[in-house]
């Protein structure tokens, strides 16, 4: 089974660099207290390490998700 990841955005991006805003959205968060759940691969993880400052991430089995 995959694994997955729930990302909350706990911290707003305003105020922070365009690219940090622009991760924020593809990672498919849109507002504050968003959470989304989204597959554990080395591409989001960069996303997410670029952003660590303004999300909550835990990982998520598949069963539970």
């Amino acid at each position: 089974m995959s694994k997955q990841l729930r990302i909350k955005l706990v911290r707003s991006p305003i105020g922070f660099d365009k690219s940090q805003k622009a991760t924020v959205r593809a990672l498919g968060l849109r507002r504050m207290q968003a959470v989304v759940t989204v597959n554990d691969t080395p591409q989001v993880r960069g996303m997410i390490f670029k952003v660590r400052h303004l999300v909550e991430v835990e990982e998520v089995d598949h069963e539970t998700a």
